[in-house]
């Protein structure tokens, strides 16, 4: 048997070695021609290699040494610790650095609003308030001269066991590390960042001490800052305009109820509020805020003295025994209240988180709400990127994160800053007419409290419902001015009103971001697709 084409002279075995072998050469030839286009390109060995499975990304830095991880995140308070388990389900290599793995012991960070609880549950960590004695709380009681309503949150939609949550700051700390830790991909180390490794304006990493004192250093396509509100690492990566109006004094009261259990309580006392709330089923957090950057001195007893004098009287009957005992025990703390609005410098290889870039009053409890709800923002960012390497193209890309997260947090954000405002005394009898006329406002029940604890809880993100409310309070008091029979001197306060509550709101809001917060869709960000790999 012959072939009857050019191969006729050859035997039929011959001729199969023959195709096979130009077969062979071909694909051979595909190869050479495919590796000189890829170098043409500059895709090189030294550069980057992603290999992609179900449950993890395996990457290598663009300047050819392997990346420790994925993602460094410094700082594992709740921010931190919420991304690292977050981003470490998703299959990322996780190292998180933290200054301290002890057990955290603050003041603040100790109210978990409904929304916030919600956002708990969408990352998969409801659990972490089991266990740690932790309170449901269902709302507000506001007192005012004498008089207080009781302000439940918009709950009747959500299951049961939706409600906020007071707890121990350090404990609820403990457990979102524990659980961030369990898992295989995240690596959890105690040490103090120094600085971020910077190479042509990209950041590639961290500089760190460990807990040896030894300088070591952590390379990563992705450095996420949650290092705080006392953040030194900040500088580089956004506009850090701190404004501290005040502070809070921390006490703790045992053996006592509050007069509406399960309820945080605001008392509009003078000069500013006095918060109560519970954080175990024995102990009630008493938060005194007092205006300025200065506060009495604790070691003299100036504090106490003041405790006793000036907010002793304006504490509820029913707390005042347990009051005068807390400042007896002498477990008196400070802690700065800090307000910072996020003024981000979009830089390649580094993002900021948590209290590290935005930060409000934390009169409303709306920090972890707001920390949360960016972790569920950036979590649905990264989750169709599988190569992280890229690091101009992702920066330009996460851009849509500062736009996204906008609704619930300037919605948070103006709210913490204009209540507290509103509830702190003034010599402006205008500014106490607002104050007066938002605690009766409140008190009308129905939509008038709904709608503004529904804000305050997190469940209702709509920065416009917020502003219709707040000029609902202002034109509310004018209206109990002018009626039965307006006056001259009634009009003229009435008029100042207004002019009050827009110098009160209007700052806050341009420091927002007026387009960003009303108008996210008009923003080009809004609409950025994921990067082709």
């Amino acid at each position: 048997m012959e072939l009857s084409s050019g191969f006729s002279a050859l035997p039929v075995k011959m001729a199969d070695q023959t195709l096979l072998a130009s077969i062979l050469a071909l694909l051979f030839g595909f190869a050479v021609l495919y590796r000189l286009v890829s170098k043409k390109n500059g895709e090189t060995e030294s550069e980057s290699l992603a290999v992609t499975t179900s449950t993890t990304v395996i990457s290598r830095s663009k300047n050819g040494a392997d990346a420790d991880a994925d993602i460094i995140i410094v700082g594992a308070g709740v921010a931190g610790a919420a991304l690292a388990h977050t981003l470490g389900k998703d299959g990322r290599r996780v190292h998180v650095i933290e200054r301290d793995l002890k057990e955290p012991d603050r003041i603040v960070g100790e109210l978990l609003q409904p929304g916030g609880y919600l956002k708990l549950i969408e990352l998969g960590l409801e659990d972490c308030v089991e266990e740690i004695d932790a309170q449901k709380v269902f709302g507000y009681a506001l007192f005012k001269d004498g008089k207080a309503t009781r302000l439940s949150y918009p709950l009747e939609k959500f299951h049961s066991d939706v409600s906020g949550r007071s707890f121990h700051n350090g404990r609820f700390i403990q457990r979102m590390r524990e659980k961030a830790a369990s898992l295989p991909s995240v690596q959890l180390k105690q040490g103090t960042v120094t600085s971020l490794l910077e190479e042509h304006g990209t950041i590639r990493g961290v500089q760190y001490k460990n807990k040896s004192g030894e300088e070591l250093k952590a390379y990563a396509p992705l450095t996420v800052v949650c290092d705080g509100c006392f953040s030194n690492l900040r500088r580089s990566l956004c506009t850090s305009k701190v404004d501290v109006p005040s502070c809070f004094v921390g006490l703790v009261l045992e053996d006592c109820q509050l007069p509406y259990a399960n309820h945080g309580h605001v008392i509009l006392a003078d000069p500013s509020p006095i918060l109560f709330y519970p954080i175990s089923s024995t102990e009630i957090r008493c938060l005194v805020d007092v205006p300025g950057q200065k506060v009495p001195a604790i070691t003299n007893g100036e504090m106490a003295k003041y405790l006793k004098t000036t907010v002793a009287p304006q504490v509820p009957s029913e707390l005042l025994d347990a009051f005068i005992s807390a400042i007896e025990r002498g477990n008196i703390r400070t802690m700065p209240n800090r307000s910072m609005p996020a003024a981000p410098h979009p830089t390649p290889g580094a993002l900021l988180m948590g209290d590290a870039f935005n930060m409000r009053h934390p009169l409303t409890g709306g920090g972890m709400t707001v920390a949360l709800s960016d972790i569920v923002v950036l979590r649905n960012l990264l989750k169709p990127l599988h190569d992280l390497n890229d690091a101009h193209t992702l920066c330009k890309y996460l851009e849509s994160f500062y736009t996204l997260r906008k609704p619930v947090a300037s919605t948070i954000n103006t709210l913490a800053g204009a209540l507290y405002k509103v509830f702190s005394a003034s010599p402006d009898q205008a500014r106490n007419e607002m104050r007066r006329a938002c605690f009766d406002y409140l008190s009308l029940g129905g939509v008038f409290s709904n709608g503004p604890i529904s804000l305050l809880s997190g469940l209702n993100p709509r920065p416009l419902s917020l502003v219709c409310h707040f000029f609902a309070v202002a034109i509310f008091g004018v209206g109990r001015l002018l009626l039965p029979f307006p006056s001259p001197k009634r009009m003229w306060i009435g008029a100042r009103l207004i002019s009050s509550a827009s110098e009160i709101i209007f700052p806050i809001i341009k420091a927002e971001g007026v387009r960003q917060m009303f108008f996210p869709a008009t923003v080009p960000a809004y609409y950025r697709a994921p990067p082709a790999e």
